[in-house]
């Protein structure tokens, strides 16, 4: 039995991140779904309550970070086919860039959660237990659907951050890049959630 070659064990670790990434963004693919099924089962039984609970969001800022995370989504594509292609220091300015919309992202809808607070709309508050239980359960799976996905926004951006490191560092080349392949696999899972959070909180007024 002959030794694997340094390519061949290459290929087969390449296969194994890979097949691993793809696992757990299944599993990611299952939370949300859950959600969006919970979702879909809720705005069925309080149709109503939904579109009217829904005039209280602001398209703006739904459409800006919209916007921000389909580029984001851009600049971190450019960045593993720059590291492709051996233009490292390329690399790394789409990784910045991406990491600033990251930011961008983060800070639009913490402007956004802070006028709902602000008008009394927030778990618990007095203003949203007065009103009917349709919008109540539109404003909980509100908070708890764009916290989570905040929340891997946060996450994708520090996984970012680690992979200009390492791109800085010499350990993602164009020989090995299958750290920031994955890292963008994951980006686009999140970019592809909100393409999906963006029509069912902001459009069905």
């Amino acid at each position: 039995m002959t030794d694997l070659t340094h390519n061949e064990q290459k290929s087969i670790d390449y296969t194994g991140a890979k097949l691993g990434m793809w696992l757990f963004l299944f599993t990611e693919i299952l939370l949300f779904g859950g959600m969006f099924l919970l979702y879909a089962v809720y705005r069925d039984v309080h149709s109503a309550d939904f579109h009217e609970a829904a005039k209280e969001m602001s398209l703006v800022f739904g459409a800006v970070n919209t916007v921000i995370l389909l580029t984001s989504s851009l600049t971190m594509a450019l960045s593993i086919s720059a590291i492709k292609n051996n233009r490292r220091t390329a690399s790394m300015l789409y990784q910045v860039v991406t990491v600033i919309f990251a930011a961008a992202f983060l800070v639009n809808k913490f402007i956004e959660w802070q006028d709902h607070i602000l008008h009394g709309i927030y778990p618990n508050s007095p203003e949203l237990l007065a009103m009917s239980h349709g919008k109540i359960l539109y404003f909980g799976l509100y908070y708890v659907m764009t916290g989570i996905h905040g929340i891997h926004v946060l996450i994708g951006a520090a996984i970012i951050c680690g992979t200009l490191i390492l791109t800085k560092q010499g350990r993602i080349t164009s020989n090995d890049y299958i750290k920031l392949e994955n890292t963008g696999l994951f980006w686009h899972l999140i970019d592809i959630i909100w393409i999906y959070l963006f029509p069912l909180f902001y459009l069905i007024k």
